[in-house]
């Protein structure tokens, strides 16, 4: 039986508790995987450390445990920081935002991002259940151009010689080169 996106993103809550740069990649890795993109160009896609002390600083996420260097963040703090990155998707300013943070619930937020975030938790879990029997890969490293790369794990598909060629090339092609 496949869990429902809620249990799928509770899942993440044992990475906790982060500093603000550990909060901000691992919510970066959950935005990145699900393609969301704010509308507004002054929004960045992915949070940094110092995304998440502002939002903190103008009450958008919860004050962290602690201070300083020793601040640690936790699911919750996940959830807010998620929220206002679909919400930046979804074209809202940041005032409108809060005004929504302060009036949310924890369950109704935690639904929401579930929701916002479906298609690339169950991607993540598919994943990680196909690794559980060899917690370390190994990975293939193809060179596409001066400066960039291509990582294929070797459990992959892809990870065969045709195809990986035919890849290489098509990136290729794409870069002009």
């Amino acid at each position: 039986m496949a869990e429902s996106p809620v249990q799928l993103l509770r899942a993440h809550a044992r990475h906790a508790p982060w500093n603000a740069r550990g909060l901000a990649a691992h919510a970066a890795a959950l935005v990145d995987s699900a393609g969301v993109k704010p509308t507004n160009a002054s929004a960045r896609a992915v949070p940094s450390a110092r995304a998440v002390r502002f939002y903190v600083a103008n009450g958008l996420l919860d004050r962290p445990e602690g201070a300083g260097t020793a601040a640690t963040y936790g699911y919750r703090h996940l959830l807010q920081l998620l929220a206002i990155k679909i919400r930046q998707r979804e074209g809202q300013t940041l005032d409108s935002i809060k005004a929504e943070m302060r009036e949310t619930t924890g369950d109704a937020l935690e639904r929401r991002v579930a929701a916002s975030l479906a298609p690339a938790l169950s991607l993540q879990m598919d994943a990680s259940a196909s690794r559980a029997g060899n917690p370390v890969a190994s990975w293939r490293r193809v060179i596409v151009a001066e400066g960039v790369e291509l990582h294929v794990r070797e459990d992959s598909p892809a990870a065969d010689d045709d195809t990986l060629v035919s890849l290489r090339d098509s990136l290729r092609r794409s870069l002009g080169q």
